[in-house]
């Protein structure tokens, strides 16, 4: 919403500077975004009148003008001009020598020999707009030798307020005027002429409201005559549009624009010629189409509502006109329509069309009703002052209209949301400054809220109010006071906060993602055909809820090789999700990490390789760690290489999944270098072992191998997890240390090597016991693996 404060200052004047009175409105919830000046700082540029215009005798594109600047004799000066618009009789801003206008000074001087004491000024020059095709041309009743900066308000600033969806009240001057008479107590001036327009014809055009609960209230009327071809526009119109970012087009549309920013209402000109029959409101039909004032060609839906004559639809209800029935410069008659739709039928309409407009901005969030009729005569009146005409009877066609029920609002209850002690009296006088009405009975206001206020509905709404006018900047600021007191630590599980330190310690770095994601994610690396989609997604890539965590962290690794970093180790903690049936779908809690590039940052003491499949391996054990035992087995993923990929396993249960990138994902998404991947439940790692003390022997260990040939489909895991529980009570750790296939090894067999600790806390122990527990280990072996022991 932009605005000149000299518009809004002709309603309501506080003494306020501009940049207090911004302060004061963001205070109170209207923020102000920016203030800019209309125009750029010079001086010494008057109104001027063209005498006389000669060729300049040396020079084809140049004229000497002989140009008035005041009322005395002497008051003329001699100006030379290669503007191809002057001519004589023309009234221009003229600045004097000695001015200084934005990025030079003006000096008497000579141009092809012929004296120049000053210079007539376009737009551009004197910085009021950016672009300009000769020079600024006024109106004849501009008067002479005036201060031009004074004439053409330019000692004005511009407002642009950021309004919340809340304060659709605030997106017209005499709302912004409301506000700021109730924030500061000034006093409201509404100088607009809103008096009844009586008929002076009888012509009238019939309205038919077939949704009448998409339009409660329609107001219409004709206006024969009017003369747009002799209708200029006043200065102080065309400058309010402009400076409100409205672009002026012809009289009828400029008045209903200027009508649309001074009081919010929008509204519109139908060219009565193209009417044919009644005008009917309703929702469009199926296959019916309309072509837009700004080009469009809207095929329709039954979901959108229509003005429409008998034959064919005329405009958008409440978002934009039709190309056809527009008024153009050579239009007499016109219908003038001013209506309220409500804003559950505008609202969402300029996303499905892929566009929006002033008017649906506004009926979208919700328009002051019991002002429709008032802005209908607001523009007839200046439509007659301006273009002529004569104006028909209104005819206004009414069903239910939104209801503004009473509210109680309680003096205790204000103290108790705001913390202060507001008096019956303070709130007697900030409800008089918002213009409600209400009504007392002891501590108890009962209070009716104005038809432009559709955010208010409930106590606290109005308690809002008062806080807003009372000034949240002088609400005490009072800090809570509470007992402290530590929060239990399980030592039986670890928290997601422990799991994270774990990681960065392990040089990774967290990020966050969108849990909605591409579908195409879904498919590449879960093989998910049927992922939980959105009904209503924010964006195309974003349509599913995503049941691994894969798919961003890839993209993160994208947006970081696109910015030339090589060495990427990200990880996430976040929700997954699953379908649990045809219907319903579960949320599960998963970590997830992900490995690109070098192993270690590059540097002389380390030779550069890029980090593979045990490295990775090596931070999920780290991650896993909690007294329980973790292994790793062969495993098949959609998005893994399928010969680098493993299962993650705790206690025969499956928790995971780590391993490469599959190659094929790897050249869709642009990777150069492997890429080393693990997720896990988050669940599963959350329980953890209380830590056992346990005495340290003083007696040194013994060592024993055993080197042993297994068939190679035998995992090392199922090995190990025999022999500790088969050990004997002195056999402290049993490890491999080596794997051989090759040279005199049969093509199906492989070798393993074990090394086994012994030790006693009590005494040194006897080579006898040791070759016992050493035999058993190897007898276990032969029984249930057929394991021989290798030469």
């Amino acid at each position: 919403m932009k605005f000149s404060e000299n518009w809004l200052r002709s309603f309501v004047n506080p003494p306020h500077s501009s940049d207090e009175l911004a302060h004061v409105l963001t205070m109170a919830g209207i923020e102000v975004e920016s203030i800019e000046s209309v125009a750029a700082t010079f001086d010494k540029v008057v109104v001027a009148e063209v005498l006389s215009v000669e060729k300049h005798p040396t020079a084809d594109r140049l004229n000497v003008c002989n140009v008035k600047i005041g009322k005395a004799a002497e008051d003329i000066l001699q100006i030379v001009c290669g503007a191809s618009n002057v001519s004589t009789g023309v009234k221009v801003p003229c600045a004097l020598t000695g001015a200084n206008l934005p990025g030079y000074r003006i000096k008497k001087t000579k141009l092809r020999g012929i004296d120049s004491a000053g210079m007539l000024c376009s737009a551009k020059e004197l910085g009021i707009s950016e672009a300009a095709d000769g020079l600024l041309l006024l109106p004849d009743d501009a008067p002479v030798g005036t201060d031009f900066r004074g004439y053409y308000g330019l000692d004005d600033r511009i407002f642009t307020l950021k309004l919340t969806p809340n304060r659709a009240d605030c997106l017209g001057v005499l709302g912004v005027a409301r506000e700021v008479a109730a924030i500061t107590a000034a006093k409201l001036h509404n100088s607009l002429a809103i008096n009844a327009i009586p008929g002076e014809i009888n012509d009238t055009l019939d309205v038919q409201v077939m949704a009448s609960e998409a339009c409660p209230l329609y107001c219409g009327r004709i206006i024969r005559g009017i003369n747009l071809e002799a209708s200029v526009i006043p200065l102080w119109i065309t400058q309010r549009l402009e400076r409100g970012g409205i672009r002026s087009i012809n009289p009828v549309v400029d008045i209903t624009n200027y009508v649309l920013l001074e009081t919010g209402q929008p509204m519109h000109a139908f060219n009565l010629e193209k009417i044919t029959g009644t005008i009917q409101v309703r929702f469009a039909l199926l296959h019916e189409s309309i072509e837009l004032l700004n080009g469009s060609q809207i095929d329709l839906n039954p979901e959108i509502l229509l003005i429409a004559d008998e034959h064919r639809p005329l405009a958008l209800a409440g978002i934009m006109g039709g190309l056809d029935s527009g008024v153009t410069q050579g239009t007499t008659d016109i219908f003038l329509e001013s209506a309220f739709f409500s804003p559950n039928v505008i609202s969402g309409k300029s996303f499905q069309l892929g566009f929006s407009s002033d008017s649906a901005y506004r009926f979208e969030r919700g328009v002051d009703f019991a002002a429709t009729r008032a802005a209908l005569e607001r523009v007839t009146y200046l439509i007659q002052t301006i273009c002529g005409g004569q104006a028909g009877p209104v005819t206004e066609v009414k069903h239910k209209l939104p209801q503004r029920s009473a509210v109680n609002v309680r003096i205790n209850r204000i103290k108790r949301v705001l913390g202060i002690n507001v008096d019956k009296q303070q709130v007697n006088d900030y409800f008089k400054r918002l213009g409600f009405d209400f009504s007392v009975k002891e501590d108890i206001f009962n209070v009716k809220p104005p038809s432009y206020r559709f955010d208010l509905a409930i106590e606290e709404d109005f308690i809002e109010e008062l806080a807003r006018i009372y000034g949240y900047d002088h609400i005490p600021t009072h800090f809570p006071h509470a007992s402290m007191a530590m929060l239990p630590a399980s030592e039986t599980e670890h928290s997601s906060m422990e799991l994270k330190q774990l990681l960065v310690a392990r040089d990774y770095q967290e990020v966050i993602n969108y849990a909605f994601v591409d579908a195409d994610w879904e498919l590449d690396f879960v093989n998910n055909s049927t992922p939980v989609t959105l009904k209503n997604p924010i964006a195309n890539q974003m349509s599913v809820m995503r049941s691994t965590l894969l798919g961003g962290l890839i993209s993160n690794l994208q947006f970081n090789l696109n910015r030339k970093q090589t060495r990427v180790r990200l990880f996430e903690t976040g929700c997954c999700f699953v379908r649990n049936g045809e219907s319903e779908c579960k949320q599960i809690e998963r970590i997830a990490g992900l490995s690109y590039g070098d192993v270690v940052s590059e540097q002389w003491g380390v030779p550069a390789r890029n980090v593979d499949f045990y490295d990775v391996k090596a931070d999920v054990e780290v991650l896993c760690r909690g007294g329980r035992t973790i292994y790793f087995k062969k495993f098949l993923h959609p998005a893994l290489h399928p010969g680098k990929s493993a299962q993650i396993c705790i206690e025969d249960r499956s928790i995971g999944w780590l391993g490469e990138l599959h190659p094929r994902w790897q050249k869709k998404y642009g990777l150069q270098k492997n890429t080393m991947l693990f997720e896990i439940s988050l669940e599963s790692l959350i329980s953890k072992s209380l830590s056992i003390v346990k005495e340290i022997s003083k007696f040194p260990p013994v060592r024993r191998d055993i080197a042993i040939i297994v068939e190679s489909d035998i995992s090392v895991y199922s090995l190990l997890a025999c022999l500790l529980a088969e050990k004997s009570a002195i056999v402290s750790d049993i490890s491999l240390f080596d794997i051989y296939r090759g040279k005199g090894m049969e093509n199906t067999k492989k070798s393993l090597a074990f090394r086994v600790l012994l030790q006693d806390t009590e005494k040194t122990l006897m080579d006898e016991e040791i070759d016992f527990a050493v035999a058993n280990l190897v007898e276990v072996l032969k029984n249930k693996f057929g394991a021989t022991l290798r030469n």
